[in-house]
């Protein structure tokens, strides 16, 4: 590897504490300009100007590469070239001046409040261990916002049955407190109480969800039930945590919840991120506008 990536590398892992996830996407779109460079100029990446960063652009949109990708592209080699600048291995930075392109936004995906009514209390969980784990997770995310990583992650010693708010480790080990409710604290209760029953080493472990088996519980495991649940109240092409943990938001700022409350249970390091879901209630009250006045 490059030693100038590697030590970018090391930089925004150990030292920026960026997730795993992140730091392999830098760390490919990294390599993917150097091979780049390569092909073409036979020049390290650090050599690099805007001239030859303009280039890679038009090519990886001549790849039908989305404007999207691209993008995040562009942000990784504005941050490297950024550090390197602080470092001292170069004397301006060469993707300063390179603009993104244009991306269509695109509002995130959520599932009606009728239709999470009915999946939570109309549909029959399987009589299991696996039953009682799968309305516990589906409850959580709809309860909290939580990202699946957190869920994941969740320790008993997270849940403050007394003071009804679990601690979760966001994004970059940022720890933070969401409030729930009695009824998804009684959930957690019983789920407990069903796990230590139905799984002999249950108590000993840690964390607080485990498969049947008593292994911590995976991620995928998670997407294949929230999936499954998801498919039997919506036919959007979507039907993953991240679509919950939209609702959670949506479904909050419909009912008049402050924007910058919302970003905190989020764990949202902006408001900018937070603001998104905004869109998806003008677009409910636009819709309420041209059913219910008379001159729409």
């Amino acid at each position: 590897m490059n030693k100038e990536i590697q030590d970018f590398t090391k930089y925004i892992q150990l030292e920026r504490r960026y997730s795993i996830h992140t730091v392999e996407a830098y760390n490919r779109d990294l390599n993917q300009f150097q091979e780049f460079l390569n092909q073409i100029y036979l020049i390290n990446i650090v050599k690099a100007e805007y001239p030859q960063i303009r280039e890679w652009v038009v090519y990886l949109n001549n790849q039908e590469i989305s404007n999207r990708s691209i993008n995040r592209k562009i942000t990784t080699l504005k941050s490297f070239y950024k550090y390197q600048l602080i470092s001292q291995n170069i004397e301006v930075n060469p993707a300063s001046k390179v603009n993104v392109l244009k991306t269509e936004k695109k509002l995130p995906e959520f599932v009606d409040e009728e239709n999470m009514d009915f999946l939570l209390e109309k549909v029959e969980f399987t009589d299991d261990y696996i039953g009682v784990l799968s309305k516990t997770i589906l409850d959580l995310f709809y309860g909290t916002g939580m990202r699946v990583e957190e869920l994941v992650n969740l320790k008993h010693k997270n849940v403050d049955k007394v003071n009804l708010q679990v601690k979760v480790l966001g994004k970059r080990n940022k720890e933070r407190i969401i409030p729930i409710s009695k009824q998804l604290m009684q959930q957690l209760t019983l789920y407990s109480n069903y796990r230590n029953e139905s799984i002999s080493n249950a108590e000993s472990s840690e964390y607080l969800f485990l498969t049947k088996n008593g292994n911590k519980i995976y991620k995928k495991l998670v997407y294949r039930q929230v999936n499954y649940y998801l498919s039997l109240v919506t036919t959007s092409s979507k039907k993953s945590p991240h679509v919950l943990r939209h609702t959670f938001a949506t479904h909050l700022l419909n009912k008049g919840a402050d924007l910058n409350a919302i970003k905190e249970i989020l764990g949202h390091a902006s408001l900018s991120a937070t603001q998104i879901y905004t869109h998806n209630s003008i677009e409910k009250l636009k819709n309420v506008y041209k059913q219910a006045h008379p001159k729409a």
